[in-house]
C-alpha cells in the first residue's frame, strides 16, 4: 500500500532569481581629495620698490628736485610743501620738526631703489610732482605687476584673434584681408598666414575689424576699382561706365580712403549699393 504523498502548494511556480541569494553591492570608491599646492607668495608691501627715470633725463647721478615744492594735499584741501627729511615721520613741512634735515634723492643709473622701511622717502616720491604718475615726466614707479599683466593680457588677445582666423570661413576673411592690402589672389592658407601675422602685432585692432562696416566699405570700393566698376580720372572718381562723377579726390589724398568716407555718409550710402549690386552681377 502507498504512502500518502504531501499535496503539491498551488500558487505561481519559483523563479530562478528567487531562489539565488542576493548579490551584494559594489563598495563605493572613496573619492580622491586633490591635495592643494602650497605657494609662497611674497608681501608687496614688504618688498622694495623700484623707480627709474625716463626719457633723455638722467644720467650717472641725478638729483631730483626738493627745494620749494607745493603740491595739493586733497585731506586738508591746500597746498601744502613737502620735502624729504629721512629723520622726520611727515613729508610735510608744516609738520616736521625744528631739527628736520634735509637730504637729496639721487638717482644711480637712472634706477633709484626704495626699502620698505623708508616710508617717508616712498610718500615723498610718491606725491612729487615730477613723478609720471602726477604728470611729471622724471621718474616713475616700475611695476612689475602691471607690465607682465599687460604682457599676458595681449598673449590672451592674439589668442583668440588666431582662433577667429582658424574658426572663420575664407569669406569672411577676405574682407578684411583686403583692409590690410593683403594680395586675395592666393591660396587660402597664404592669406591666413598673413593674417596671423597681423594678428600678432596688433591684435585687438584686428579683432575689431570683423562685421565693421567701415571695413566692408573700403572692400567694396577698392573691389569697385580693382573691377573698374568706378575710374579714378584726372582726380575725380567717375563710373566707368557711364563717365559721370561721384566726387573729387582733393590734393595729396587717398583715393580710396575719400571714397570709403564718402560711402559712409548718407548721399554716399547710394554709391555703395550701385558698387555692391555691380560686383554680384560679375560672374
Amino acid at each position: 500500500m502507498e504512502q500518502n504523498k504531501p499535496a503539491a502548494k498551488r500558487g505561481r511556480p519559483v523563479t530562478r532569481k528567487e531562489t539565488e541569494a542576493p548579490k551584494k553591492a559594489a563598495p563605493k570608491k572613496a573619492a580622491t581629495k586633490k591635495t592643494s599646492i602650497k605657494r609662497n607668495i611674497p608681501d608687496r608691501n614688504r618688498l622694495p620698490k623700484m623707480y627709474e627715470m625716463v626719457g633723455k633725463r638722467g644720467g650717472l647721478f641725478y638729483k631730483v628736485r626738493s627745494n620749494n615744492l607745493v603740491i595739493y594735499d586733497e585731506e586738508t584741501n591746500t597746498n601744502r610743501r613737502i620735502r624729504y627729511c629721512p629723520g622726520e615721520a611727515s613729508i610735510y613741512v608744516d609738520e616736521q620738526s625744528d631739527a628736520a634735515v634735509k637730504e637729496h634723492v639721487v638717482f644711480r643709473n637712472k634706477m633709484l631703489i626704495v626699502r620698505p622701511d623708508q616710508p617717508n622717502l616712498i610718500a615723498f616720491l610718491e606725491k612729487h610732482p615730477d613723478n609720471q604718475v602726477n604728470g611729471g615726466g622724471a621718474f616713475r614707479l616700475v611695476n612689475k605687476e602691471i607690465d607682465i599683466e599687460k604682457e599676458v593680457e595681449n598673449e590672451f588677445l592674439v589668442t583668440d584673434a588666431i582662433s577667429m582666423i582658424k574658426a572663420r570661413p575664407i569669406d569672411d576673411l577676405l574682407p578684411v584681408a583686403l583692409s590690410l592690402n593683403i594680395n586675395t589672389d592666393q591660396n587660402d592658407l597664404a592669406i591666413k598666414r598673413s593674417l596671423v601675422m597681423y594678428a600678432k602685432k596688433n591684435p585687438q585692432k584686428f579683432m575689431d575689424m570683423f562685421d565693421n562696416p567701415v571695413v566692408h566699405a573700403r572692400t567694396m570700393v577698392m573691389q569697385g576699382f580693382d573691377f573698374q566698376i568706378i575710374t579714378d580720372k584726372k582726380g575725380a572718381v567717375v563710373w566707368t561706365d557711364t563717365g559721370k562723377i561721384i566726387l573729387s579726390i582733393p590734393v595729396g589724398q587717398d583715393r580710396i580712403d575719400t571714397v570709403t568716407r564718402f560711402c559712409m555718409t548718407d548721399k554716399g550710402s547710394s554709391v555703395l549699393s550701385e558698387i555692391e549690386r555691380q560686383l554680384n552681377e560679375i560672374a
